[in-house]
C-alpha cells in the first residue's frame, strides 16, 4: 500500500507548523466514522510516528481501537495472549528509565486490548515521563473514560499540571478525581495544597511580590478558592449563599452574582429558588438562549422534586398529574432547544426519539428525518425512524430504514441484534417463515438470550 503519509514527511522535516495535520487526523476520523477500523488505526499511528505529543491524534486512537475492539466483540483473552510479550517488554523499558519505547511497546499491547486500565496507566506515565504532556493528558482522560471510579490517572494529570505551573488546571483534574473516589487522601491533600494557589493565579495577586500580605479581603480569597471547587460541604454553601446574598442586597440588578446564586441553589438541591435567580436574570438578558436552556432544565428539575414529594407524602393523585405536566415540559423544552439550535442534529434527534416514545409518530418521523442531515446521528436516525414506520404498520418503508440502519453494523453489535429482530418480525408478519427464522438465526448464533429468539427458533423449525 502507497504510504498516505509520504509528502507530509517531508514537510516534517522542514518543520511544517502543526495545522498541516488537521486534514490528516480528519482524514483518520472519517475512516473511524466509517468504520475502517484498521485503516484509521494506520494513519492515527503515523501521525503519533511524527509526533509523538500530538494529543488529538493520541486520542482519536484511542476511541477507534476501543471502537474496533467492541465491533469484534470485545474477546480479550485472545489478545491478551497476543499481546502479553508486548506489555511484558513496556514494563521492562519503563523500569530502565526507556520511556519512548515503553510507550511505543504499550501502544502495541493496547492495538488488541484497548481497555486495559493497567496499561493505559502505563502509556500516560510513559508518555509523560518522555515530556509528551499533550498525549499523556489524551491517555489519562481516556483512562477517565473506561475506568469513572479509577482516580490514578487523573490524579497524574493533576500532578502534572502542578509541575507545569497550571494550578487552575491541576485542580479540575483533582476534583474530577474526588468526584470518582471522594475519599482519597492523596487527592484531598492536593487540592487543600493547591486551592490557595489557584485562587491567588486567579486573583493575579501572584504578580506581586509577598502576595499574602496583598490579600486585604480574607472573604473574597475564600470564595476564589472556593469557586475553584465542585465538592462544597452544606456549611460551606450556606456561608456562600450569605455572602452572595449580601453582594445582591446592595445592587439587585446584578446578574453575575443572581447567577452565581443559582449556581449554589443548585448544589443545595432547591432547583425552585435557582430556577427564580435565573428567571430573573432573564428579565435582563431577554435574548440569551443559554439562560433560557437553563431556566428550561431547571423547570424540569423543580417538577421531578415536588413528584419525589407527592410520593414520599404517598399523595399519588398529584403525582400522576405532576407525571403529565413533566412529560410536556420536557417535550416543550425539547422542541425549544431544536428552535435554538435548528442546525443541531443531535437535538432533533433526541426530540425525535422522545415524541416516538410518546406515539407521536408523524411528528418523530419528521424530527428523525432532519436529524440525519448529520453524519455523526445519521445511524441512529435511521433506526428511530424504521421504529416509526413499524409502528405505523408502513412494513415495506421499515424494512428499507432497518436495512440502512444494518448496514456495516457486526451481528454481535447490540442495536444490530435489535435490527435483526425487527426485521425477523416484519418477514414473520408478511407470511414469510424461512426469511423470518433467517434473521433469528443470526442473533442467535451470537447471542442465544437475546429476548425469546430460542423460542422463535423452535417455532419456525422446518
Amino acid at each position: 500500500m502507497a504510504d498516505p503519509f509520504g509528502h507530509v514527511r517531508i514537510l516534517f522535516r522542514t518543520r511544517t507548523n502543526s495545522l498541516d495535520y488537521s486534514k490528516h487526523i480528519q482524514k483518520a476520523e472519517e475512516a473511524h466514522r466509517r468504520k475502517n477500523w484498521d485503516f484509521s488505526v494506520q494513519l492515527f499511528q503515523q501521525l503519533l510516528d511524527l509526533d509523538p505529543n500530538l494529543g488529538e491524534a493520541r486520542a482519536g486512537l484511542r476511541r477507534v481501537l476501543r471502537d474496533r475492539h467492541k465491533a469484534k466483540g470485545g474477546k480479550g483473552l485472545f489478545g491478551k495472549l497476543r499481546g502479553a510479550g508486548p506489555l511484558a517488554a513496556a514494563k521492562g523499558f519503563s523500569k530502565a528509565g526507556r520511556h519512548e519505547a515503553a510507550a511505543k511497546a504499550c501502544e502495541g499491547y493496547l492495538a488488541t486490548n484497548p481497555l486495559d486500565e493497567e496499561a493505559n496507566m502505563l502509556l500516560g506515565v510513559s508518555l509523560e515521563s518522555a515530556g509528551h504532556t499533550a498525549s499523556a493528558l489524551a491517555v489519562y482522560e481516556f483512562l477517565a473514560e473506561i475506568a469513572p471510579k479509577n482516580p490514578h490517572g487523573l490524579k497524574r494529570a493533576g500532578a502534572m499540571m502542578a509541575v507545569e505551573g497550571q494550578p487552575m488546571k491541576a485542580l479540575e483534574y483533582y476534583e474530577r478525581a474526588l468526584e470518582a473516589d471522594p475519599r482519597d487522601r492523596d487527592a484531598l491533600k492536593a487540592r487543600k495544597d493547591l486551592s490557595a494557589e489557584a485562587a491567588l493565579h486567579q486573583g493575579r495577586y501572584d504578580q506581586v511580590g509577598h502576595s499574602r500580605e496583598q490579600i486585604k479581603d480574607k472573604g473574597e480569597a475564600l470564595h476564589l478558592e472556593r469557586k475553584q471547587r465542585r465538592i462544597l460541604s452544606p456549611e460551606e454553601l450556606a456561608e456562600e449563599i450569605t455572602r452572595l446574598e449580601t453582594r445582591f442586597a446592595d445592587d439587585p440588578t446584578d446578574v453575575d452574582v443572581m447567577l452565581e446564586m443559582a449556581v449554589v441553589h443548585e448544589k443545595l438541591r432547591d432547583p425552585e429558588a435557582a430556577l427564580d435567580l435565573v428567571e430573573r436574570a432573564q428579565s435582563y438578558r431577554k435574548d440569551d438562549a443559554e439562560l433560557a436552556a437553563r431556566a428550561g432544565k431547571l423547570r424540569v428539575a423543580s417538577v421531578k422534586r415536588a413528584i419525589a414529594k407527592a410520593d414520599k407524602a404517598g399523595d399519588t393523585e398529584t403525582a400522576d398529574r405532576l407525571e403529565g405536566e413533566l412529560q410536556a415540559l420536557e417535550l416543550a423544552e425539547l422542541q425549544a432547544d431544536v428552535d435554538r439550535r435548528p442546525g443541531d442534529g443531535g437535538a432533533r434527534l433526541t426530540l425525535g426519539r422522545s415524541l416516538l416514545k410518546l406515539g407521536r409518530l408523524d411528528e418523530a418521523a419528521a424530527a428523525l428525518q432532519k436529524a440525519q442531515s448529520d453524519p455523526r446521528n445519521r445511524p441512529e436516525a435511521v433506526f428511530l425512524l424504521a421504529q416509526c414506520f413499524h409502528e405505523k404498520g408502513f412494513l415495506d418503508l421499515a424494512r428499507k430504514e432497518y436495512q440502512a440502519a444494518l448496514a456495516d453494523r457486526p451481528d454481535s453489535d447490540q442495536r444490530a441484534r435489535e435490527i435483526l429482530y425487527h426485521l425477523g418480525a416484519i418477514a414473520e408478519a408478511e407470511g414469510n417463515t424461512a426469511e423470518a427464522r433467517g434473521f433469528y438465526a443470526r442473533i442467535y448464533q451470537v447471542d442465544i438470550g437475546f429476548r425469546d429468539v430460542a423460542q422463535k427458533m423452535e417455532q419456525l423449525a422446518g
